[in-house]
């Protein structure tokens, strides 16, 4: 670590950080600008000019709900695999390479290469994105406020990414060819891939070389004999389950639709199993197992928030699709708000960028001469998008999903400060309090879609469009809970877990995630085109549960607060 202290910082930072912001920012710019397309590109006519698959919305939709969970799932043996067998720097090559073979399968307009693109895409992002987070944090081994600031300013890439990924590959995806989009995401991830490959080694020095575990195998007190005996019961109670639910008719594995159901009853056993036997078989005191409590709560709450949240890929993305006025006039308010907030972005990026990579003296040529390709190329786009705008212009559906990643660019300085405050008054919320604000704020996002579709519905069978304007307030409130719920979800699971399942818990986290997004798949599946009604009733059932478990937490915060013990 001491050659790499002499290196130039990255904003103040180990220049390490330089290194994993820009891989993950490219590989963020490579998921998110998909994920934005996706499920527009399932449901697409084949015989339209730029031809999709043709898929119902049910089908569509049990597809995307599979593929962002697997992402979610496969970070648990990804972290395992680097832990055990790679290390973490191998691990995040290795998931960069497959990352962009699946992106490039994708853009191969074969459904073979979309399923096999989708399966390379979860594997890779399981590698990768299980062990860049690990490392950050080794670059703080002393911990403290610097060790939380570094990570803010990786939080920060990842946004930029998503933000400039869905952007760019929503434009060629929508507007030339599906398949075109995919394959920017290639690009995308190549770039990273790049940055990588040609800094890693400098900036990094030893960290993530070694598998963390790599002395585990010599122990021999009967725990893998153990583990192993679990595990294949484990898996023959599932077995049995699934065969149950098929019989009992309650799924039917016979189609996709059925699958993803099947996935989520057996997340859901998974985890249930896993919490009886830590409070049960666990050797928990009970102070312990009342965090442990406390953990169950915050994974029912993060499921349910992010099964809210993450149909801004699927069924508020098709809502923008279908039922939003995407025309843009330069004398209009959204025109102007438009040019304004998107120049002021993308140019404040831009100038950061320059300001920070072309001004070192510690990089190669390549990636200089790299990065003022990709700011020139965000110039050329600037100019681009106030020339058609000028000219009226519909903006694509997926453009939309960039919205979130620009708000939280915005706001998570404003957050950040407002919990010192409340910290230094002691009136900070407790982790329950901000989990109920959380739901809450979700919730109300999904209202103001219930007078959106309530809009729509209204003008029926008159076809109808509505302002982009009711998605832009609903994402607004979906990030304020965002920042309020997801930061400190994370922190309080390492913080309440017990010491020997430390890392377990952590996967319980990204367990969490991947049945949030399985639920918002299967969710967004309901929202049949031919069946438009329906839209208030289905947006006011998500206001109902979101709401209402947020109301719970607000009740419950104090007895919440009590089980866990010492844990701030």
């Amino acid at each position: 670590m001491g050659d790499l202290t002499q290196k130039k910082t990255f904003f103040g930072h180990p220049p390490g950080l330089f290194t994993l912001f820009f891989t993950e920012m490219w590989e963020r710019f490579s998921y998110y600008g998909m994920r934005a397309i996706l499920i527009l590109f399932m449901v697409a006519s084949l015989a339209e000019k730029n031809a999709g698959m043709g898929l119902d919305t049910a089908t569509a939709g049990a597809i995307y709900g599979l593929y962002t969970a697997g992402v979610y799932l496969l970070t648990l043996p990804g972290g395992w695999l680097a832990d055990n067998i790679f290390g973490q720097r191998k691990a995040i090559w290795y998931g960069g390479v497959i990352i962009m073979l699946g992106h490039i399968s994708l853009a191969i307009p074969q459904d073979v290469t979309f399923y096999l693109g989708l399966v390379l895409v979860c594997i890779g992002t399981g590698l990768l994105k299980a062990n860049i987070s690990t490392i950050v944090g080794d670059l703080y081994p002393e911990g403290g406020a610097r060790r939380d600031a570094g990570f803010s300013i990786f939080y920060m890439g990842i946004n930029i990414g998503s933000f400039l990924g869905q952007l760019v590959v929503g434009i060629l995806g929508e507007n030339w060819n599906w398949h075109w989009g995919f394959g920017a995401a290639a690009v995308g991830m190549f770039l990273g891939l790049v940055v990588y490959r040609l800094t890693a080694d400098r900036y990094l020095g030893d960290i993530g070389v070694t598998p963390k575990a790599k002395e585990a195998a010599k122990n021999s007190d009967g725990s893998a004999t153990t583990s192993t005996g679990l595990l294949i019961g484990l898996v023959a109670l599932l077995v049995l389950f699934i065969v149950v639910l098929q019989l009992t008719g309650i799924i039917d594995m016979r189609s996709i639709v059925g699958v993803a159901e099947g996935m989520g009853y057996i997340i859901i056993a998974i985890v249930a199993l896993y919490f009886a036997y830590i409070l049960i078989a666990g050797g928990l005191n009970k102070a312990e197992k009342l965090k442990v409590v406390v953990i169950i709560f915050l994974f029912i709450g993060a499921a349910l928030f992010w099964s809210g949240f993450e149909q801004a890929g699927s069924s508020l993305n098709l809502f923008a699709e279908r039922h939003t006025d995407r025309m843009f006039q330069a004398n209009g308010l959204s025109g102007i708000v438009a040019i304004v907030v998107g120049l002021a972005v993308l140019l404040g990026l831009g100038g950061l960028w320059v300001k920070e990579i072309l001004n070192r003296d510690d990089l190669i040529d390549a990636l200089k001469i790299i990065t003022a390709i990709v700011v020139a190329g965000l110039a050329a786009f600037a100019w681009w998008l106030v020339d058609s705008i000028g000219k009226g212009w519909e903006m694509p559906a997926s453009w939309l999903q960039s919205v979130n990643p620009m708000f939280i660019i915005l706001l998570a300085p404003v957050f950040g400060a407002l919990w010192v405050k409340l910290a230094q008054r002691n009136m900070n919320p407790s982790a329950p309090l901000k989990f109920g604000f959380g739901l809450i704020c979700l919730g109300l996002g999904f209202l103001v879609m219930v007078f959106a579709a309530r809009a729509v519905v209204a003008e029926l069978p008159e076809t109808v469009r509505v302002s982009t304007l009711w998605l832009v307030m609903t994402y607004f409130l979906h990030t304020t809970g965002e920042l309020t719920l997801s930061p400190v979800g994370l922190s309080m699971t390492t913080k309440l877990a017990p010491k020997k399942f430390g890392g377990q818990m952590m996967g319980i986290w990204f367990i969490g995630a991947a049945l949030g997004n399985l639920i918002a798949g299967l969710f967004a599946g309901n929202f049949d085109e031919n069946n438009t009604a329906q839209m208030p009733d289905l947006f006011m059932s998500v206001v109902m549960t979101s709401v209402g478990a947020g109301i719970i937490f607000l009740i419950l915060s104090p007895w919440i607060k009590r089980w866990m013990g010492d844990v701030e």
